[in-house]
């Protein structure tokens, strides 16, 4: 009987240490799917200086919380910078019209899940079709927003599949396309970075998006390696950095980000301030793309 109750201690040990370590990687979500939405906008500050940024970062997937907190301190430092107004929030009862209106960009900084209601969503939809911009890092492009068809459509533009297991995280090679594009500014036509590399169905190149950064898949073993399986993660055409033009607003997904670690890094860093500034420009080009005197040379 003794016995029995070390027995029955250790198993309630060791799940309570499974736990604590799936909550500590971010993993909580994705054992106790968590729907809940807001319905008490924040206090925005009076004094938002313009041009301003929503930086939003709400979890109802997998918390990339070292990414978050890298990507958060990055672009305050280019907010500082810039002179941009920057709120930064979890809470997603701010996407509503009135609050909107005060931004003019928003950044889903490693944001995942069901993180806000159909009303919300209208918002931000109406709202970015009117104008706005947006930028994904990361986990803006994994399936945790699957159940949102206007963002998987207009914003991503392709389905997730897995991000690279064996190892998870590998250095490969960043090759860029449409250098001409405003947020491609001053960054070296390749480029080395060491990231959890996604990949998806198939390239959003197949549904008009902009590319203008793909993974040379010789570069990195691009499979997903979980107990005895292993699965093939190859694409053909790998883009990691792509941009659209949604009515009249604009956006950019990058791949990059898992990690505070890839903040820190010139050409990342390069990359987010350069689409930073794209998208707050009032009239910075890129939309559409190729610009009509690069269309008509290219026809002639």
């Amino acid at each position: 009987m003794k016995l029995l109750r070390w027995v029955l201690l250790l198993a309630l040990l060791l799940a309570a240490a499974g736990l604590l370590l799936v909550w500590q990687v971010g993993a909580w979500n994705l054992l106790f799917p968590n729907h809940s939405h807001d319905t008490v906008a924040p206090e925005l500050p009076a004094d938002l200086a313009s041009p301003a940024v929503l930086l939003f970062s709400k979890t109802n997937g997998f918390r990339h919380k070292d990414g978050i907190e890298g990507g958060a301190r990055a672009i305050q430092a280019m907010a500082d910078k810039h002179g941009w107004g920057l709120f930064n929030t979890e809470n997603g009862a701010v996407f509503n019209r009135d609050d909107l209106a005060r931004f003019d960009v928003v950044v889903f900084n490693n944001a995942s899940g069901d993180m806000l209601d159909a009303g919300q969503e209208q918002a931000f939809q109406a709202w970015l079709e009117g104008g706005g911009a947006w930028l994904g890092i990361h986990a803006a492009g994994d399936d945790s927003h699957s159940g949102w068809q206007w963002y998987r459509d207009n914003l991503i533009g392709a389905d997730f599949t897995a991000h690279i297991m064996g190892p998870q995280f590998q250095r490969a090679t960043v090759v860029l396309e449409n250098q001409a594009h405003p947020a491609l500014r001053d960054l070296p036509d390749l480029w080395q970075h060491e990231e959890e590399w996604y990949s998806w169905e198939r390239s959003p190149r197949a549904e008009g998006f902009i590319i203008l950064a793909t993974l040379d898949e010789e570069s990195y073993n691009p499979v997903q390696k979980l107990w005895r399986s292993e699965v093939d993660l190859r694409m053909g055409d790998h883009p990691v950095v792509w941009a659209n033009c949604v009515g009249a607003g604009r956006t950019l997904y990058t791949a990059m980000g898992h990690r505070a670690q890839a903040f820190e890094q010139p050409q990342v860093r390069r990359l987010l301030e350069n689409a930073l500034l794209w998208l707050t420009a009032a009239d910075a080009g890129g939309c559409p793309w190729p610009p009509a005197e690069t269309a008509a040379a290219r026809a002639g």
